[in-house]
């Protein structure tokens, strides 16, 4: 009985700095890292971003190692684990030298890889690379290549979306939410089955129905209500649900998704605003994903007119709120002064590194623009009373190396359903306008 050989995985470069304990997932196959890899993790040692705490973090692990990494047989792992091993001094492919004028790192990774399938006839070479193009090169050339998974989330379709619509629910069931304090135990709604914490239910029987939502600390369903919150006014069901949360004390963790105008950023900040007694400050951050792969440095402007562009969406809600109220009255005047005094802060998140978070009440917008790495890295900073909001459309992704199943508001969503802290809801109808719904539908 013959043992299959481990694999040699080969990795390109956005794949450690997505995330750079990487080479710990691969079990007992082998690792290569590219010298071309090393050479472009050595521009991003400086710097605040995630990508460069990535690359030094790398760097540093690569360093600890015991083994020789420049040698033929790599350094070790550790047990379990396969080895690791710098490949420097390839010959150049005429396959790739042929397919590909140019000499760019791309390609010399691309390089590195099918000489080692070439040199290594008893291993299953594959390259990793969250570069789809870079992929579709590698398998033209007949060299095995995939994306890197080990944060990806199984399918989008399994994402837990928040809420369950039961139908057929008995009438005496919904009456009980009406008469006894909107509290109903959840031994008396057998027919849900398995409901986690703070998951949302639309119970129905045809002509009547209830919003409820699950208790876990006394395992009972409670009525969800309708209330105005600073001025705006939940029009369905999915955004009274995003509310109950945002609004509810004992849950510290919330994420809102769904597509654009369905009112995700609009009711968080309604929120904050509406409990801004309870926190010390509001904050509001965003990434910041410069378009056409252009850097903040080719906008004009100082620093405050190079990002005003990517905060103007948190700007334009704030006027939204605002707007319900009449220009001279306290409410609006304090969204003034709370702006004014910084108790209402709109920032990039990138300005938050390094900031300790007490009692605040933080909303993260464009969450799907970050990395798994990039969301625990921020929740990990949250202190005593601070509550953090993630919003974000999964399906409108700006970053070129994340999609629906890797990015870190999925990731999020994935890895925390269940927990007694958090709620998640998923916002599926636009109320933006009739024309905006029409669009999002027909275009």
């Amino acid at each position: 009985m013959t043992t299959e050989a481990p694999k040699l995985f080969v990795l390109d470069t956005n794949v450690i700095l997505h995330d750079s304990n990487c080479i710990r997932n691969f079990e007992e196959h082998d690792v290569a890292v590219p010298i071309t890899v090393l050479e472009e993790l050595d521009k991003f040692k400086r710097g605040n971003e995630d990508i460069h705490f990535q690359a030094r973090q790398f760097l540093r692990q690569l360093d600890a190692l015991t083994g020789d990494v420049l040698s033929t047989d790599g350094a070790p792992l550790g047990p379990g684990r396969g080895g690791i091993r710098v490949i420097i001094g390839t010959n150049h492919e005429p396959r790739v030298a042929d397919a590909f004028l140019e000499n760019t790192p791309d390609h010399r990774i691309l390089n590195t890889a099918v000489w080692l399938q070439r040199e290594r006839l008893d291993r299953q070479v594959l390259l990793v690379s969250k570069d789809t193009n870079l992929r579709m090169k590698a398998k033209a050339l007949g060299l095995p290549a995939q994306d890197y998974t080990s944060d990806k989330i199984e399918s989008f379709d399994k994402l837990y979306m928040g809420k369950r619509v039961v139908e057929s629910t008995p009438a005496e069931v919904i009456s009980r939410f009406y008469s006894d304090g909107g509290v109903v135990p959840a031994a008396e709604l057998p027919f849900v089955d398995s409901p986690v914490a703070h998951e949302n239910f639309i119970l129905r029987d045809g002509s009547k129905s209830v919003l409820a939502t699950y208790r876990p600390g006394d395992e009972a369903f409670v009525r969800v209500e309708k209330n105005t919150c600073y001025g705006i006014t939940p029009r369905n069901a999915e955004q009274s649900f995003a509310l109950n949360a945002l609004l509810n004390d004992d849950i510290k963790l919330v994420t809102l998704a769904g597509t654009a105008g369905t009112g995700k950023t609009l009711l968080a900040l309604a929120a904050a605003l509406e409990c801004r007694q309870q926190y010390r400050q509001i904050l509001l951050a965003r990434p910041v994903v410069p378009l056409s792969n252009r850097d903040l440095g080719f906008l004009p402007g100082d620093i405050s007119d190079k990002l005003d562009p990517y905060m103007q969406p948190l700007y334009d809600n704030l006027t939204v709120i605002r707007h319900q109220f009449h220009e001279n009255s306290p409410a609006a005047q304090r969204i003034h002064e709370m702006r004014e005094s910084e108790k209402l802060l709109v920032t990039p998140l990138a300005y938050i590194r390094g900031r300790s978070l007490q009692r605040i009440y933080f909303i993260v917008d464009e969450a799907q623009n970050l990395t798994p790495h990039e969301i625990k890295t921020i929740i990990t900073r949250a202190g005593e009373g601070t509550k953090i909001i993630f919003t974000g459309d999964i399906r409108q992704i700006d970053q070129p190396y994340l999609d629906a199943l890797s990015n870190g508001l999925s990731y999020l969503i994935n890895r925390m359903v269940g927990q007694p802290i958090y709620a998640h809801i998923t916002l599926e109808k636009g109320e933006r306008s009739p024309l905006a719904d029409l669009a999002s539908e027909l275009l």
